[in-house]
């Protein structure tokens, strides 16, 4: 993508003024996506995205530049306008540049280009048709096909040169089911680090009729009951909400600035004994891996909490400097257009020993939630309120009622100290998640967990 010559060139301009550190990152990305609607193709788009960014260090102080002409001559004009920004002296740096050779632990057997259109046409056809036979009151669907294909070559000054090809797919069914004047909506998006030799062997209507499930049962549902309850939320989506009310507070970017509840706190109870999680970039295939971070280091499994005791951080090379510690391989950015920084890959709660029969049959009474929707949360206080998708009343040990509307109210480090059961069903789902580096792909996870206590937010008193 850029000849060593050009790299060493690029390098030596970005730390004509004192920086430390240079890094340069170069993205070659080929996209499409197809989208239907009520069964008609209404738009198919397929792209090119490319260009280089050039980051530059000087202790804890950091500059950031990116620009898509590639030609050397323009990139040791960025690198010099960059290094503008940093006064000193220029270090000493005798950079061996050698290539480093990636360990591919996410094979691609078939890259996207080679699958025709019309064939993944059919795919969202056979969606649209299974949806819309499930139920009547399954009204309309938007169904969304889309695939990507990155190569990036990563170098720096520390004489890291680096190459590797990345290939993600998703399939995203979101159905609306209508009664009169009140629709509701499900929603499925099955997707995959690797090549489309997974989304042939997809069961397409079995995620369709999910997505058509849930909207027909959230059409029907009373709403939610309000007050304090034991809360159990089940395996899978149920993983968002470690990873917003939790996951984000180990994340360097907030721990560095001590703007995390979890700053200073390593080795220390911060969750229930039953708790343990991780931040794994190497599971296979999985939506949120890598083989390397956009830093060029590996990614690694991250133990973040064993037995409630918290053990570890994700560590960006930046804030590796201000916390003293080593990266973890979680330098991630969305594109060329934005500096890395730490963020999360596959984020799960461990698996436990209690069956989910076990689980429901111990709680008199209480709110389960089966899959969870969008909310906020503060990472400097813990302090996260999140919308229920699709929920249930548990009475007398059993799933009941089907409700609407609740929205889970709660601190992150108080509920986890509250979990007081952990299911042996772990499941991962995917989603997307947006921070100071970008957009990007990250996986949640969990077994079923039950909250002895938290606050439910909804419409009717229980």
């Amino acid at each position: 993508m850029l000849s060593q010559t050009t790299i060493e060139k690029v390098l030596h301009a970005a730390t004509q003024t004192g920086g430390d550190f240079a890094e340069i990152f170069v993205e070659d990305k080929k996209g499409s996506s197809l989208t239907m609607t009520g069964g008609i193709l209404e738009k198919a788009v397929s792209g090119r995205d490319f260009g280089v960014g050039i980051r530059i260090f000087k202790g804890y102080f950091s500059v950031y530049a990116y620009t898509n002409d590639d030609s050397e001559e323009n990139l040791i004009k960025v690198a010099c306008s960059a290094a503008g920004a940093i006064t000193g002296q220029r270090p000493d740096h005798i950079m061996d540049l050698r290539k480093s050779i990636v360990n591919n632990a996410h094979e691609i057997k078939i890259m996207p280009d080679s699958i025709s259109k019309s064939e993944k046409t059919d795919w969202l056809r056979r969606a649209h048709l299974a949806a819309m036979g499930y139920d009547p009151v399954v009204h309309q669907t938007n169904i969304v096909f889309s695939d990507y294909v990155q190569n990036v070559l990563i170098a720096n000054t520390e004489g890291l040169v680096i190459e590797d090809i990345r290939s993600r797919n998703r399939l995203a069914i979101s159905v609306m089911a209508a009664a009169g004047s009140a629709k509701e909506t499900g929603f499925v998006g099955p997707g995959y680090f690797g090549g489309l030799e997974y989304m042939q062997q997809l069961d397409i209507e079995a995620y369709a009729c999910e997505a058509a499930r849930s909207a027909k049962t959230i059409l029907g549902a009373s709403f939610a009951p309000s007050g304090k309850f034991p809360v159990i939320i089940d395996n899978g989506f149920g993983g968002v909400l470690f990873h917003e009310a939790c996951g984000h507070g180990l994340e360097a970017t907030s721990v560095a600035y001590k703007n995390s509840v979890f700053a200073d706190r390593l080795e220390q109870m911060v969750a229930s004994p039953l708790v343990t999680a991780y931040d794994d970039g190497t599971m296979q295939n999985l939506w949120g891996s890598l083989n390397i971070d956009d830093e060029g280091m590996a990614t690694q499994r991250n133990l973040l909490i064993e037995n409630g005791m918290l053990k570890g951080y994700l560590v960006d090379k930046l804030n590796s400097r201000r916390m003293n510690m080593a990266p973890t391989g979680s330098g991630r950015r969305e594109s060329y257009r934005y500096a890395p920084t730490s963020r999360m890959n596959n984020t799960y709660i461990a698996q436990g020993t209690s069956t989910p029969n076990e689980i429901i049959a111990s709680t008199e009474f209480g709110v389960f939630a089966k899959s969870m929707g969008g909310g906020s949360v503060n990472p400097a206080t813990g302090d996260y309120n999140f919308n229920v998708r699709e929920g249930y009343v548990i009475r007398q040990g059993k799933i009941a009622e089907a409700i609407k509307g609740a929205t889970l109210i709660g601190n992150g480090m108080d509920t986890l100290r509250k979990i007081d059961m952990v299911g042996n069903n772990l499941k991962h789902e995917i989603g997307m998640c947006g921070s100071s580096s970008g957009t990007i792909p990250v996986t949640v996870g969990q077994p079923m967990l039950r909250i002895a206590e938290l606050t439910v937010g909804g419409r009717k008193e229980e």
